[in-house]
């Protein structure tokens, strides 16, 4: 459930074959025309039938800078690449929320300094507390809590 170093990405993950056969077949039902690429609208409704999302426009316009100018759209190993990068993103945050849920025992949508020492108890018993202050200083406003809630615990905890 943990990775092994802070803060480090998962590795590589592969796409089941049932999985890229769907990946597949929802390239070739977005292909309206059969030409073996997706146009920018295209790969729009893609992302929303495998990730049940429209993707902005900043999505849209890294996509398709990102592709071959050579030709009018994504092709099939370009959006498979595509989409298992974003599944593995997704898997990501999803781990890492199951992680802060794990950790946010009274559900309250953060996490106080005591929080995230029993946390690490139970996951690094050896880790000393100044370690685990630092790295609760470190993350004041990112995906640990709240960032007004981190001002009042900064001041009572003097950081």
């Amino acid at each position: 459930m943990f990775f092994s170093q802070a803060g480090a990405r998962p590795r590589m993950w592969e796409a089941s074959p049932s999985e890229h056969k769907k990946w597949v077949e929802v390239f070739k039902a977005c292909d309206e025309e059969n030409k073996g690429c997706l146009s920018r609208e295209n790969f729009k409704v893609a992302v929303v039938m495998l990730f049940g999302y429209k993707p902005s426009k900043i999505e849209a316009d890294a996509v398709m800078s990102s592709v071959d100018p050579n030709t009018s759209g994504i092709l099939l190993k370009e959006f498979l690449d595509i989409v298992r990068k974003k599944k593995e993103a997704q898997l990501y945050r999803n781990e890492i929320r199951h992680i802060f849920t794990a950790f946010d025992r009274h559900y309250r949508g953060y996490l106080t300094l005591e929080d995230f020492k029993k946390a690490f108890k139970q996951v690094a018993p050896k880790l000393s507390e100044r370690i685990i202050l630092e790295v609760f200083r470190l993350h004041v406003g990112s995906r640990f809590c709240r960032k007004s809630y981190f001002r009042v615990t900064r001041r009572k905890y003097g950081k």
